[in-house]
């Protein structure tokens, strides 16, 4: 492997890493309890390093793991000094029992995969010179014929995961990449179908408004389409009392036509009633809404011919009645 492609994968498989420690949840939990005075978005190292060490004696008889007096070292190299090799990154793996899903994105970004892209997190360059989207992102190549967004929330009632399958077409010549834009609360994004890769930094162009590029498997012509799919995973601290963390919502700055999105819920934490709706902005009140009912696979289903200019998406309550914002 290049010298530069690993020092790429070891970095950004330890800004997940970090981000995985961060998220609140039970990895969190995990080594805070070993803090006598936690602080918020700080990795207190010999605490991580007292929940690998304890791992270790847990399975000292079979002779494996990390011996407790290395472990202090091992977790500063690995966090931050850009020494996070295999072997390291399977015992945090087995010490914080990462999902499967979680522990793959981690050997892949390791290995340098350029289809998994971490962005959120300290990484960010900022583009405090862009006056506005249009200018931060470029002026728009495409347009979207067809979005479906499957969205998956978690038994902890936390956004856990989005599948999008979306079908683009090139409105110039040559388009070969388009923008994917996001707010702070996407952790990572994973490229496949239609999709070569991800390019370019992660910046900020905005107030937690984050874009980086999806690099096209082919180059197309004005009038050609192509069908892309991606994958998105959350950070949500899990307050079931924010609103913004009992909705899921697209806003059609631009035109979006044929969404189709669907939320289904883990079958362990189900909602007491859910309501489709319209915001008055990214930021305003619910302009209107209806409520709807779950389906016999615990979702709820809505298709729009077109949206632009709006904001429109699911919002629910854990308890019975209606909350209004």
């Amino acid at each position: 492997m290049h010298d530069g492609t690993q020092l790429t994968g070891r970095r950004a498989a330890a800004e997940y890493l970090r981000q995985l420690l961060l998220k609140p949840g039970p990895y969190r939990e995990a080594w805070r309890s070993h803090v006598a005075r936690p602080r918020d978005g700080v990795i207190n190292q010999l605490a991580v390093a007292e929940v690998i060490s304890g791992d270790h004696a847990a399975r000292a008889r079979s002779g494996d793991g990390l011996p407790p007096y290395q472990a202090r070292d091992v977790v500063a190299g690995a966090l931050f000094g850009g020494h996070l090799t295999a072997a390291t990154l399977e015992t945090f793996i087995t010490a914080f029992g990462f999902t499967e899903d979680e522990s793959d994105r981690l050997r892949r970004l390791l290995a340098g995969s350029t289809r998994i892209r971490v962005m959120s997190g300290t990484h960010a360059v900022s583009a405090a010179a862009e006056q506005d989207l249009d200018e931060a992102i470029g002026r728009r190549r495409h347009q979207t014929l067809s979005l479906h967004d499957h969205v998956r929330v978690g038994a902890d009632g936390r956004l856990d995961r989005l599948r999008a399958l979306q079908v683009i077409e090139a409105n110039a010549q040559g388009v070969d990449r388009i923008p994917f834009i996001c707010d702070g609360n996407v952790l990572t994004l994973e490229v496949g179908q239609g999709c070569k890769e991800l390019i370019g930094e992660v910046r900020l162009v905005g107030p937690d408004v984050f874009a980086t590029q999806i690099l096209l498997a082919r180059t197309l012509d004005v009038g050609e389409t192509l069908t892309l799919e991606y994958s998105v995973s959350y950070w949500y601290p899990g307050d079931p009392c924010d609103p913004a963390e009992r909705q899921y919502r697209r806003g059609g700055i631009r035109q979006v036509d044929n969404l189709d999105m669907r939320v289904e819920f883990h079958p362990d934490r189900l909602p007491g009633q859910v309501w489709w709706a319209h915001w008055d902005g990214g930021d305003g009140s619910v302009l209107e809404s209806e409520a709807v009912s779950l389906d016999s696979q615990h979702s709820v289903h809505r298709y729009l011919r077109s949206l632009e200019k709006t904001v429109a998406g699911f919002y629910w309550e854990w308890g019975a009645g209606h909350q209004d914002y």
